[in-house]
């Protein structure tokens, strides 16, 4: 059984599970039934931070546009233009053993594509969650669904892997943006043109 998760809560992920390496960072939404003439188009992204809480150099920001980080410690899966069916919408897999020992906290993030001017906000997506599934068993472990408390925002910080005291624990954070992923991007230390 997965852990369900509130908004706030943090949980240990490799001390009482030491053998853990390779997970599936999983998120998944749909979009509220009425129609704003655009289809959506979330995206996912990684922030690998530093003590500092900012991203060392571009490289460590994952995304549809940069696919895998040289370590080869996160990989995005690729863009889904839609959010269509069941399951995951997007998914990004990390190898514990491969994250660069100056990276002390990866942030996952969903942004709305073209927000401002498809006139779309996180008020309209709903059943957001984010799941961590241990890709050795495939079982889900972790599990947090976001609520419905966003109107007017276009970026969410849906939650984050840390290192403490050597092991990895996830935070479920929850916390919205305005100013879509160029906001993002300035609150990680990313330079957007």
């Amino acid at each position: 059984m997965p852990i369900n998760l509130s908004k706030g809560q943090k949980v240990d992920l490799t001390k009482g599970n030491p053998s853990l390496k390779n997970i599936m960072v999983g998120l998944g939404w749909d979009v509220n039934a009425f129609d704003s003439g655009s289809d959506f188009d979330l995206d996912a992204a990684a922030f690998m931070c530093g003590a500092n809480g900012k991203c060392p150099t571009e490289k460590e920001f994952v995304f549809y546009g940069n696919l895998v980080h040289p370590s080869e410690g996160v990989k995005h899966m690729g863009d889904n233009r839609t959010g269509e069916g069941e399951g995951d919408d997007e998914q990004i897999e990390i190898d514990l053993t491969k994250i660069p020992a100056n990276i002390e906290r990866i942030a996952f993030t969903a942004t709305i594509y073209d927000a401002d001017v498809r006139r779309q906000n996180f008020g309209q997506v709903s059943n957001a969650y984010i799941r961590i599934v241990d890709e050795a068993t495939n079982q889900e472990l972790i599990r947090y669904d976001l609520g419905e408390d966003f109107s007017i925002e276009t970026a969410v910080v849906v939650g984050e892997l840390y290192k403490h005291n050597g092991d990895w624990k996830f935070n479920a954070i929850g916390s919205g943006f305005q100013g879509g992923l160029a906001a993002l991007c300035g609150h990680y230390g990313i330079e957007v043109a």
